[in-house]
């Protein structure tokens, strides 16, 4: 089995050597870059498995790289390192494309785990049907796809594994906790506003009206379910 290749893209020298160091002593295959446009062009040619990028950066910021990333491949997980503790600047990653993110200073450990997290989800042979109807949306959980009329939306990492975890519980309510837990798998409390941004982004996808829903509906108190979902 091929190692899984990981991007690294830090402009801080022993940040960016430790995290080699680390999640090469892992078994991953890890390049790195210190300055945005180099970390562009490697997942450009490289076409790695994961990208660990940092927010602050030399010459393009974190959230113009990610931007640029998306662009080249809507599917690859992101991870955002920052140094900025503000919510507002974690939602801001997550709009632009992030599929998560670590604050510094962060533990190795807790990182490899959320790695590890990604790719285990993604191996996972399928138990529930990858193609389902939301209205007159059609999802793909295989392609990462939504289809509505002849646009097609293509789906990050965690939009197909939120989508997975509430057609699997068709309406019923799930909670912010229990997305968490099952979808990200953190040991770690990020904020809600994580799952609130992801479900804001999912509704311009699928939903008729975002900003009245009918199909992935806000359960007041608790979280989210989705109203249907014909198979």
């Amino acid at each position: 089995m091929s190692k899984k290749r990981i991007l690294v893209i830090e402009d801080e020298p022993h940040i960016a050597m430790g995290l080699k160091d680390a999640l090469e002593f892992e078994g991953f295959e890890v390049e790195t870059a210190g300055k945005g446009r180099d970390g562009i062009n490697l997942a450009k040619t490289g076409r790695p498995d994961c990208l660990i990028l940092d927010l602050m950066l030399p010459d393009v910021n974190g959230y113009q790289v990610c931007e640029e990333v998306r662009r080249l491949d809507p599917l690859v997980p992101i991870i955002m390192l920052t140094a900025r503790a503000q919510e507002a600047d974690k939602v801001r990653g997550l709009s632009v494309g992030a599929d998560d993110y670590v604050t510094k200073p962060f533990s190795v450990n807790e990182l490899v785990a959320r790695i590890r997290a990604i790719f285990r989800r993604a191996a996972l042979a399928p138990g529930a049907p990858e193609t389902f109807l939301i209205g007159d949306a059609e999802v793909n959980l295989s392609t990462q796809q939504v289809r509505r009329g002849k646009a097609v939306e293509p789906l990050s990492f965690y939009e197909v594994e939120l989508l997975r975890l509430l057609h699997a519980k068709a309406g019923v309510p799930v909670s912010r906790d229990e997305i968490l837990a099952k979808v990200w798998g953190l040991d770690a409390n990020p904020t809600n506003r994580t799952v609130d941004n992801f479900v804001v982004k999912l509704r311009k996808k699928i939903e008729p009206s975002p900003d009245r829903p009918v199909y992935i509906l806000t359960v007041y108190g608790t979280g989210y379910k989705l109203a249907t979902a014909a198979t």
